[in-house]
């Protein structure tokens, strides 16, 4: 049976006074909510419309990527670094700078860092390996020890040998780790801090005493004792 409201109960009915509420409330701040949902949706859009631009971005620096590094694979590294102005294609240089924040454009500064090495430009190597998002895990250890290396062929022994260390503790394991800590104490001996040496020295032949590292480790300490 469908009760009859009198005038007074639907005044004070509580989904008619939220309503009421609601509205009047839209009323009096219409301009600052128009604001906000226009903000959110002008987000909402800049996101899907982002997403959209970085997806495009990343697939054209992997297409010129795989152009410049058959020049890299071919021995090639000049045109590797700055492209071929002739078949209008793009070097490292060029997709580093334009496509930076890409994947593909991170991976182009170290292509750009290596080939840099090969035709003996260590300051510019240097200055790529510096840009570059070293990849977390096992992956980063080979770059972390070349930009060590770098770091040594500049004469920056000091920050060469830290960063050594660093490309030891990026990854332990029983291989490129004591690798880079021999590298790291024979940075350490060249910059006379001998007890720093030493000490690299003794955590090789202490907890990686099987590995190749643990016996030239063992002629350094030798030596070391003997000065």
């Amino acid at each position: 049976m469908t009760k009859n409201f009198t005038k007074e109960e639907l005044e004070h009915d509580p989904l008619l006074d939220k309503y009421t509420q609601a509205v009047g409330y839209y009323n009096q701040n219409k301009t600052t909510i128009l604001s906000v949902l226009i903000s959110f949706v002008a987000i909402i859009g800049i996101y899907i419309g982002y997403n959209y631009y970085s997806g495009n971005q990343e697939a054209e620096a992997q297409n010129y990527l795989a152009t410049a590094e058959k020049s890299y694979s071919e021995g090639d590294y000049a045109t590797a670094l700055n492209g071929d102005e002739y078949t209008l294609a793009f070097g490292f240089i060029q997709i580093a700078d334009d496509y930076a924040g890409t994947n593909a454009g991170n991976l182009a500064t170290y292509y750009a860092a290596v080939s840099h090495f090969k035709l003996d430009n260590y300051q510019d190597a240097l200055a790529y390996i510096n840009e570059y998002e070293h990849s977390k895990g096992i992956m980063g250890v080979g770059s972390k020890s070349f930009h060590a290396t770098l770091l040594e062929l500049n004469g920056d022994l000091e920050a060469a040998a830290k960063k050594f260390e660093e490309a030891a503790n990026w990854d332990v394991n029983n291989s490129t780790t004591p690798f880079n800590l021999l590298k790291a104490a024979e940075v350490y001996i060249e910059l006379g801090n001998e007890d720093k040496a030493s000490s690299l020295l003794t955590t090789i032949t202490e907890e990686y005493p099987q590995s190749a590292e643990a016996t030239t480790s063992i002629k350094l300490q030798g030596s070391l004792a003997v000065n």
